[in-house]
């Protein structure tokens, strides 16, 4: 791992406040409106051209000297190189943006080259899918949610404890932030029902997570171990995996859900690595029982992210806050989900996408989807502009916003946001 120390400071302007200090370099895909995608770290209201850097043989000596592997429109082949090829890059550009570094700070054509606005750049989906999983990982909200449909004393199913339980999703409708999304149609059945009927869905509920990226995988029938897990993953995202609860509850038994959230899968642009977020682990929830010893994690596996959700209808000027929670509240950690996830010798890829799991936390303003807030519906939340909701209606705008706290800096993930249209 390489951190940057806290009290480190960059050359490049504004960039001592907000989400994208020295001390995070998150990276994504962008364009400068030249339709030539290729890799930037985001340093505070700007993005630095890597794929420019690299031309200009900024990254000699190091593991990606001779394959500008930032010249690409995804960042699968950087992720490929393995850990110490991130090492190495992240040691390196945090050398050309501190404070006391001239190479790039007095060089005025050459940062002009390499420097843009992020104001003034498109931002794309920063890695090529290759799978998608969701884990179902929060005690709180699987408790919430079991409550619900079947009571206190069944809430979780006897596996919940002893595995973190998951499905495969479709990597196919992973999105970018900003990607407005569909209300999906499905088959529904009312409880009063006697056959299902088909139409839109009615009950468009979004569900606050974090995503974690695989940056290299492992071969067929060689998991992943829960020591060696920590090198695998690259870095991290906000994640709103939606989901229309009508149609889930119709379809779930006996194979889990389908059509109910595969439709739509909203993702922030820049990917925060693990070396920026390890000065921010904690200890994550006590687990009782003792976990199998394939699944035993030893130290803090579990990482101190505050996240909120918010809602904003095309009536209100400005978003209101659904919730305030934290990611270190899940029971089970990332490093458990992908131990989990390969011991029967599945084979993971670069670029492979794993989902949190919905992320409550113990009161009840923590909690991470409409379903928990509104309890089923029965207690409706009212808007600045009066109306009400239980869960979305066509126009409301969903945003999810992540962040770490420093001594005096924060680590940020920027915001996930997606407006909900009607049906096609």
């Amino acid at each position: 791992m390489y951190t940057i120390d806290g009290a480190a400071s960059s050359w490049v302007e504004d960039s001592s406040d907000g989400d994208f200090p020295i001390q995070n370099l998150p990276y994504g895909i962008f364009d400068a409106h030249d339709s030539r995608l290729r890799v930037g770290v985001a340093i505070g209201p700007y993005v630095l051209d890597l794929a420019a850097i690299h031309e200009a043989g900024l990254f000699s000596n190091t593991l990606l000297a001779d394959d500008n592997v930032f010249a690409a429109p995804n960042l699968n082949a950087l992720m490929s190189k393995g850990r110490q090829a991130w090492t190495q890059a992240r040691q390196r550009i945090s050398e050309l943006l501190v404070a006391d570094n001239p190479v790039l700070r007095d060089d005025t054509d050459l940062r002009n080259k390499v420097m843009w606005l992020q104001s003034k750049v498109n931002v794309h989906l920063p890695v090529a899918i290759g799978d998608f999983t969701d884990f179902y990982s929060s005690k709180e909200h699987a408790t919430n949610v079991g409550t619900m449909f079947r009571g206190k004393d069944n809430a979780l199913m006897p596996n919940w404890l002893h595995l973190p339980v998951g499905y495969h999703g479709r990597a196919s409708t992973v999105f970018i932030s900003g990607v407005d999304i569909h209300r999906p149609k499905g088959q529904t059945k009312a409880d009063e029902a006697d056959a299902p009927s088909f139409g839109a869905s009615r009950l468009l509920d979004f569900e606050l997570e974090m995503g974690f990226f695989l940056g290299t995988g492992n071969k067929p029938g060689e998991p992943i171990s829960i020591d060696q897990a920590k090198d695998h993953i690259f870095g991290m995202v906000l994640l709103n995996d939606w989901s229309a609860r009508d149609i889930q509850k119709w379809e779930y038994v006996p194979l889990g859900p389908f059509l109910g959230k595969s439709f739509a899968t909203s993702i922030s642009p820049w990917v925060v690595t693990l070396d920026a977020l390890e000065p921010f682990r904690v200890d994550g929830p006590k687990q009782d029982p003792q976990p199998l010893p394939y699944l035993g994690f030893d130290g803090n596996g579990a990482f101190d992210i505050q996240l909120e959700a918010y809602i904003q209808s095309e009536k209100m000027s400005e978003p209101m806050r659904l919730t305030a929670t934290n990611f270190k509240h899940l029971y089970w950690n990332m490093f458990q989900q992908l131990a989990h996830h390969t011991v029967n010798g599945t084979a993971m890829r670069d670029g492979d996408l794993c989902g949190s799991g919905t992320i409550s936390g113990p009161t009840e303003d923590s909690r991470g989807s409409m379903l928990e807030i509104c309890w089923k519906g029965t207690k409706p939340i009212t808007l600045p502009d009066g109306s009400q909701r239980k869960f979305f209606a066509d126009g409301d705008t969903v945003i999810i916003r992540g962040w770490c706290v420093g001594k005096g800096y924060r680590i940020g993930f920027g915001e996930v946001k997606a407006k909900i249209l009607p049906a096609s």
